[in-house]
């Protein structure tokens, strides 16, 4: 008896079959590929992708993929677009239409608008010679020869091909648009990604009015009940003029207390802290100040203003995001 796993299994090959198939049906549609990629960095308006039942939903993936990767871009569905949102659509955009069959009734119905406003067509279908292929500028082809449903009439290795067309068409183009990491990130504001790469030193710093500060004379408990009060693991030494001279850190006091048995609370912090730290500025990327603290090996960035005032502390958990 056949299990669930060995089911699923099937499901998989099928469909990494299929897709392996797929490279060699791109080199022979290549010249296709080339001039829809083309059309697309043309495009002085959008690229709007539609698509009905399955293809729209695979369609609506691929419209979300362009958009956070260079290409304006947008799903219509062809059913609201035939009555009454095909206004939405510019003379100057690119139609990407999905249909595995190339014959979907709703998609066809919106191509005569299309041809008559002279919009590029691209089509990504399963069938070079459907009516939608033969009437598109551009035929993306995207057939497959088993579904691994096991009635064969669930769109599943079919929705997996245009999917991976569809990304395929979207990482072409950012690399045609040399579209980098800072590009996506202003894009995925919310995401970890965009949080490193947009986010300032300033956005995550502990401020100054928080920061556990010390007098050079201040004793060995003193420092200690102030690092204890400000929960940062460090005690910052300033003059009176609120300069900068030093910092106190855990090290710090396990390495006096170990020179120091006897005499260590007399030690003034002065006499403990590590002089001349390490710093940074409010206005780098937190990314970059990330990757100075894990080059650094240190658990604190004091950041100072231009003109070297002590504005902030960045603690190390403020780059506990970038860890994966």
């Amino acid at each position: 008896m056949t299990t669930l796993v060995e089911r699923a299994k099937r499901v998989i090959k099928i469909e990494a079959d299929e897709i392996a198939k797929l490279e060699a049906r791109l080199e022979a549609n290549g010249t296709a590929f080339e001039g829809a990629a083309k059309a697309i960095l043309a495009c002085e308006g959008k690229t709007i992708v539609s698509g009905m039942g399955k293809s729209g939903l695979i369609g609506q993936k691929i419209a979300a993929t362009l958009a956070s990767t260079g290409t304006p871009s947008f799903f219509l569905h062809p059913a609201e677009a035939y009555h009454g949102d095909l206004g939405m659509i510019d003379p100057r955009d690119v139609l990407l239409l999905l249909s595995s069959s190339g014959e979907t009734d709703e998609t066809l119905k919106i191509v005569p608008f299309l041809q008559d406003q002279g919009n590029t067509i691209i089509a990504l279908t399963g069938n070079a010679n459907s009516t939608l292929a033969q009437a598109a500028d551009f035929h993306l082809d995207c057939a497959v020869d088993e579904e691994a449903c096991l009635l064969k009439l669930a769109p599943t290795s079919s929705t997996t091909a245009a999917l991976v067309i569809g990304d395929a068409l979207a990482v072409a183009l950012m690399d045609a648009r040399d579209f980098k990491a800072e590009n996506f990130a202003r894009f995925h504001p919310g995401g970890n990604l965009g949080r490193r790469l947009l986010t300032r030193v300033e956005h995550e710093m502990v401020a100054l009015d928080r920061l556990p500060i010390v007098a050079s004379e201040t004793i060995a408990l003193d420092v200690l009940r102030s690092m204890t009060l400000g929960k940062l693991g460090i005690a910052i030494v300033c003059n009176a003029a609120g300069k900068l001279l030093g910092v106190v850190t855990d090290g710090d006091i396990r390495r006096s207390a170990e020179a120091n048995s006897e005499g260590f609370f007399a030690l003034t912090a002065a006499e403990m802290m590590t002089r001349s730290p390490k710093t940074i500025t409010p206005d780098m990327r937190l990314a970059e100040a990330e990757e100075l603290m894990d080059l650094l090996k240190v658990h604190q960035m004091i950041v100072l203003d231009a003109q070297g005032n002590l504005v902030g502390l960045l603690p190390y958990r403020a780059a506990l995001t970038r860890r994966r």
